[in-house]
């Protein structure tokens, strides 16, 4: 996909960045830098894009991107609480070239080498990460690189990761596609409980359906309609999550006009009925 090119500003006698991001609703459009970046949400809830990767996103979302690794965070409609977040960025050579050379560093090496997919961490990782960048937000700029370096180092030992993409997914990027593609998302989110067409979403961005189509396949090596109903499946889930609507009424509200196809589709993403989803996260609810 095509996605907005990120300047990169490290903070005063640092050689990276921390910051926390605290706004009504997570704005950033869909983008890109050469840097690596390390994410957490402290509050919020959405849709995490990284590369062609599409899921939902809570409190304590924490994930790793490597370099010019497409990606934002979209609140969904509903979201009613200020959106917030810390984020580190730091180029590979911050400690200077040659340093993941290092025998010191080589656990290190391996997980920045694996950040080209995107690495989301599990919720035990995220709540031993978490007070470690609150602490270095307050920190001075030697002692904050030492903590930063220890939580490398912690990440690099955590076994169970979930890769979002398949492979790497950089490529040279232009404006033009990158407002494209975010007007898409923009539609889709405002939309998902509408009936939208290929003849809508092309219109919008001025080009004919069969350019569009191909355009979005290519940029997001997935077809526009998978992407759609993978929105539309993520909606679902959380109205399994948060309601006590029935099935066929999530349906509806999703934008399916047959539940029959929507269980299906359910099923497809899912792995399972959306009516066993409920029950299996209902169940592990009451085991916590």
């Amino acid at each position: 996909m095509k996605a907005q090119f990120e300047a990169f500003q490290p903070l005063p006698e640092s050689s990276f960045r921390i910051f926390g991001y605290e706004v009504k609703e997570f704005d950033a459009p869909w983008h890109y830098h050469p840097e690596y970046e390390l994410t957490i949400i402290l509050q919020s809830v959405g849709i995490r894009y990284v590369g062609n990767s599409m899921e939902s996103f809570e409190a304590g979302d924490l994930v790793l991107l490597g370099p010019n690794l497409p990606h934002c965070w979209k609140n969904t409609q509903d979201n009613v609480v200020a959106a917030s977040s810390i984020v580190v960025q730091w180029p590979e050579a911050f400690i200077g070239n040659g340093w993941l050379d290092a025998e010191e560093f080589k656990s290190i090496r391996r997980l920045l080498q694996m950040a080209g997919q995107g690495i989301k961490f599990n919720q035990d990782a995220a709540a031993r990460v978490k007070p470690m960048l609150e602490d270095m937000l307050e920190m001075q700029p030697f002692a904050r690189l030492i903590k930063f370096l220890e939580v490398l180092e912690m990440l690099a030992g955590i076994k169970n990761i979930h890769f979002l993409c398949e492979q790497g997914f950089a490529y040279p990027l232009n404006y033009e596609d990158n407002q494209r593609i975010n007007t898409v998302y923009n539609y889709i989110r405002e939309h998902y409980a509408e009936r939208i067409t290929l003849a809508a979403l092309s219109a919008l961005v001025h080009m004919s359906e069969e350019a569009f189509s191909r355009f979005f396949s290519r940029t997001m090596q997935k077809p526009l309609f998978t992407f759609l109903n993978e929105y539309r499946i993520n909606m679902a889930t959380k109205m399994l999550i948060e309601t006590d609507m029935q099935v066929a009424e999530i349906s509806f509200a999703c934008g399916y006009d047959s539940p029959p196809f929507f269980f299906r589709q359910f099923r497809k993403f899912g792995g399972m009925t959306p009516a066993a989803y409920r029950k299996q996260f209902r169940a592990t609810e009451t085991e916590g």
